[in-house]
């Protein structure tokens, strides 16, 4: 059983996306032991409650350096023997010695089709904004392996989606999740807790 501690910020739609795949039994072997939020008002701590995970509020503000926010983080993790860490709607930046601790062992997704629209300050609905103003075609979904840098880990997964005409930054938002986030990252997990992902540099091989 593969014991999944995930990370959330807002809403937790894809905290929601990947306990229904494990409801239903499409991540049979997969369990999320514990929920960490960097917000006491995120809507993902209800979605936790509700299923019965501990959760814990641990905010970047209320640590005097990144070294005891990741110290903190990590003692959380490795008190519940957390062995993936999954970024599900995400916005503190980790430290490296978070990231050092968990190698190849953090994943995120990301509303677009890396290496576009990412980086520093690209999350929530700016993506979407930017996607937009460029006038690109498709865009879509990321899921990585986390690196220190923003966005910046070899790609596991990516699924392009359509932009249509009258689309706003929400409903392309909307879209992106249903259409891309929700699909690929169940489906990244499942490929890791069955151990078929091979990292070579940037390229993840799928086995």
């Amino acid at each position: 059983m593969l014991r999944i501690g995930v990370m959330v910020s807002g809403g937790g739609t894809n905290l929601q996306a990947v306990l229904d795949n494990i409801n239903t039994g499409t991540l049979a072997d997969c369990q999320i032991v514990t929920v960490v939020s960097s917000k006491p008002d995120a809507f993902a701590l209800e979605r936790a409650k509700t299923n019965n995970i501990p959760s814990k509020v641990i905010s970047r503000k209320n640590f005097s350096s990144i070294e005891d926010y990741d110290d903190a983080l990590l003692n959380h993790m490795k008190s519940y023997d957390v062995e993936l860490v999954v970024l599900a709607g995400f916005l503190s930046h980790l430290g490296e010695k978070f990231v050092h601790a968990y190698k190849n062992a953090i994943i995120n997704v990301h509303p677009s089709l890396i290496p576009s629209f990412c980086g520093k300050g690209y999350y929530g609905l700016i993506p979407h904004v930017k996607a937009l103003e460029y006038g690109v075609k498709i865009t879509g979904a990321t899921v990585h392996f986390v690196e220190p840098e923003y966005d910046s880990g070899p790609i596991i997964l990516q699924k392009a989606v359509e932009i249509l005409p009258g689309d706003t930054a929400e409903t392309l938002q909307k879209r992106v999740m249903e259409e891309a986030e929700w699909e690929i990252l169940p489906k990244a997990i499942s490929l890791y807790s069955q151990r078929k992902l091979k990292i070579n540099g940037r390229h993840v091989e799928i086995l």
